[in-house]
């Protein structure tokens, strides 16, 4: 990496930003899910009934590393959460 160049120049040209941005904001995502889900003393088994899916989707959700993450997914623990 050049002089002066930063890490999302490099990212960019290495054609690794998206992926790199993506799995951070899941990562801040899954951590804020998590937080309010002690917050509310919800159980994941309680969480995932709120949201009306399964136990393995909300696994899912709170996996930082999978960013397969929908937007209907999002809303739904959104709203479980209030």
């Amino acid at each position: 990496m050049p002089k002066g160049s930063n890490f999302d120049d490099f990212l960019k040209e290495e054609g690794l930003y998206e992926v790199a941005t993506a799995a951070a904001m899941k990562k801040v995502l899954a951590m804020q899910i998590e937080e309010a889900m002690r917050e509310q003393k919800l159980t994941k088994t309680e969480m995932a009934k709120r949201m009306h899916t399964s136990r393995a989707a909300l696994n899912r959700l709170l996996d930082e590393t999978d960013t397969s993450l929908t937007l209907t997914t999002l809303a739904g623990a959104a709203a479980a959460l209030g």
